[in-house]
């Protein structure tokens, strides 16, 4: 029984150690309106997203998946978990809207290893922004934000999906 649980907690852990490696890179924010009462609202309805691409070498490739309706679905869910429900737009406390932008010309400092020096690297980046807006006003009353580096090809198409959805849940773990 005791090699049960030792392979059972082997196996949990590399899950774990997998899963992290995979969105260690990735940076999420979010704030909220100080003069927002965030559990008045109950409702919401989707206004849009937009997508942005600053790619002037033309080295972007798009990944497998629909990511626009992967976000919207991942949205969707953390919603729900908190009680807001989709409504007609009429009908609605919240308007939301996001908005995807991959900047491959981004450049950051890098260290040099064999040298030590830092160096102006070109680090092609991604960025996600998610606004709720109250229907009434149409002030923005909560932004998340999430950024990541970009690398073509790098990751799986279930990688890319646990890296929406790590930094998803990861944003609307800080609506509150």
């Amino acid at each position: 029984m005791n090699k049960f649980y030792l392979v059972l907690l082997s196996t949990f852990l590399l899950l774990l150690t997998a899963c992290a490696s995979v969105t260690k890179d990735i940076q999420v924010d979010a704030k909220t309106d100080p003069k927002a009462n965030l559990s008045g609202y109950k409702t919401y309805t989707w206004l849009g997203s937009a997508a942005i691409l600053n790619d002037p070498e033309k080295k972007w490739h798009p990944p497998e998946i629909q990511v626009s309706d992967e976000i919207k679905f991942l949205i969707d869910r953390e919603l729900r978990n908190k009680g807001i429900i989709l409504a007609d737009a009429s009908e609605a406390d919240l308007a939301i809207v996001f908005f995807l932008g991959i900047d491959m010309a981004a450049m950051k400092l890098k260290k040099d290893p064999g040298t030590n020096e830092e160096l102006l690297t070109n680090v092609p980046e991604g960025g996600l922004i998610v606004a709720l807006i109250d229907a009434e006003s149409g002030f923005v009353v909560w932004l998340g934000v999430a950024v990541a580096d970009y690398k073509a090809g790098q990751y799986t198409e279930t990688e890319v999906r646990q890296r929406l959805d790590y930094a998803i849940s990861r944003m609307f773990s800080l609506y509150q």
